[in-house]
């Protein structure tokens, strides 16, 4: 199936209207715990003053992102975009940005001290990738986890990986339940956000009221969201999970509109809403997939008229915009920023650029998980088992992508060295593409303050076979006879002899 330019603008405007009416809705009881009955939003202004929104304007400065850097866009890139522009300090946000200022590498910098590393910032960045990959679930899920692992770890991830196999496939699908099931696809069948997702599913399709798969789903996947650090505030007395555990939980309330909702735009997003805890997430993402599904041209003017298509920003320091761009005003300056970079960022294997009428974006002819395996892999990037392998146990597994391999450190645990005590690292570096046929050595030389030694020596190489995707390994020890600073700093140099091709990365571990 090929998308036309004029379908896209319809669909990718209805995304980012459908973003703005549900963040604007679900303020009514964003952090609130128990069962609501709203049915329009709560601001007696709200024809003169569009509420901001986090969900929203946090993908702003991603757009400004990929308009420089294009489909190279990375975790490191999106780091920086963090540190440089993005204002507030809360939550998994602030922890990241610590993280980022003490001298840590995403993912390590969602891992480290980050009591909400599993709740909602990330799934909420979700379309801005589904909408540059339109019917491109497993290309927009990649993306989508470059972005997720700054902040986010296991389930934050998984659950940003889902709603943008979920949009992403929206461009193209319109049966709700094969839409979910291509979106579970992209994550383990096992963890938290498959689980709240199934219970929903399960519950419409045995007759369960709205009600009652709402309060198994609090049973089941428990979150803290609304009851902001306070017990006091759980008047059902659902059980507790560890703070910032929100993710999945809200993400299965938007589930619950889009199945209960009837296929009315309106009442969805009210269903969403009244569920309560992070109500502003769960009803933006549910409105944005809504968006793409139904089209602008079909959403109820109703709830149009009020927001007339404004965008306020809360996130973005509006003081050093001009480096990314004027920010857009409106959903309609969006949509067009975003129509221009889609040929940009795709390849040609899915958008023909000389197509009549503009270009053509063609979709999957499978959108499940791992159909374009082979060709992902040709353009370097991993297996999705092989993502979920480094997210579950824990994100300490830091990637530099080379030109021509990829190197990968592994910490093992947090980045903590205790003196006298030995700190092992894993050095990985994989083929990208191989070398014209002929095996390589990797060569690696460390360098360490004069405090620190690499137990086992200094220089190092191994064999790097030709084809794409062999490894070479290297397991490092240190061990500090003395710590003088807060930061212990060591630097590996990777190259391949005969080749120009170098990498240097720089290795931070903590005094603890």
């Amino acid at each position: 199936m090929k998308l036309t330019v004029k379908e896209l603008q319809n669909k990718i405007l209805g995304c980012w209207t459908g973003k703005n009416i549900g963040g604007a809705l679900g303020i009514a009881c964003e952090g609130m715990r128990g069962q609501f009955d709203f049915d329009w939003y709560i601001q007696p202004d709200i024809y003169e003053n569009t509420p901001a929104n986090d969900d929203l304007d946090l993908q702003l400065v991603w757009m400004g992102a990929v308009e420089k850097h294009g489909r190279k866009i990375n975790a490191d890139i999106l780091a920086d975009y963090w540190l440089s522009y993005i204002g507030p300090d809360w939550c998994e946000y602030g922890v990241a940005k610590a993280n980022l200022k003490a001298g840590m590498f995403p993912p390590i910098t969602a891992g480290v001290g980050n009591s909400h590393a599993e709740s909602c910032g990330a799934f909420i960045r979700s379309e801005i990738w589904a909408c540059l990959c339109p019917g491109l679930p497993e290309l927009a899920t990649r993306y989508a986890y470059e972005d997720a692992i700054v902040d986010h770890n296991k389930n934050g991830v998984y659950g940003e990986l889902f709603c943008a196999a979920l949009e992403s496939a929206a461009f193209v699908e319109n049966d709700k339940f094969k839409l979910l099931d291509i979106a579970l696809s992209y994550i383990p069948k096992d963890c938290e956000v498959a689980k709240a997702v199934n219970i929903v599913i399960d519950g419409y399709k045995s007759g369960k009221s709205h009600f009652d798969v709402r309060k198994q789903v609090m049973m089941e996947t428990p979150c803290t969201f609304g009851i902001k650090d306070s017990t006091d505030a759980n008047t059902e007395g659902f059980p507790l999970d560890v703070l910032g555990m929100d993710a999945p939980a809200n993400i299965a309330f938007a589930i619950i509109g889009l199945l209960y909702g009837e296929d009315d735009f309106g009442k969805s997003l009210c269903i969403a809403v009244n569920c309560g805890e992070d109500s502003d997430c769960s009803a933006a993402t549910l409105g944005a997939l809504l968006g793409i599904m139904l089209g602008y041209d079909k959403l109820p003017e109703k709830w149009l008229e009020p927001i007339g298509g404004k965008i306020s920003t809360m996130c973005i320091d509006i003081s050093k915009t001009d480096f990314i761009g004027k920010i857009p005003a409106t959903v309609g300056e969006l949509t067009e920023r975003v129509i221009r970079l889609i040929p940009r960022f795709l390849d040609r294997n899915d958008c023909d650029v000389l197509a009549e009428g503009g270009y053509t974006v063609k979709a999957a002819d499978d959108l499940y998980k791992d159909y374009k395996l082979n060709r992902v892999k040709e353009v370097g990037w991993k297996h999705m088992d092989e993502i979920w392998d480094a997210v579950k146990p824990a994100p300490y597994i830091y990637k530099r992508e080379g030109v021509v391999f990829t190197a990968y450190v592994d910490y093992m645990e947090e980045p903590f060295i205790r003196v006298n005590e030995p700190r092992k690292i894993k050095v990985m570096v994989e083929n990208n593409y191989g070398f014209a046929w002929q095996p390589q050595w990797i060569g690696l030389k460390v360098y360490t303050p004069d405090y620190v030694t690499c137990t086992n020596g200094n220089r190092f190489g191994a064999p790097l076979p030709k084809f794409v995707g062999t490894k070479a390994e290297f397991e490092l020890e240190f061990v500090a006879e003395n710590i003088y600073e807060e930061r212990v700093d060591i630097i590996l140099d990777l190259s391949i002899p005969g080749r120009h091709t170098t990498e240097c990365i720089k290795v931070t571990l903590f005094a603890n």
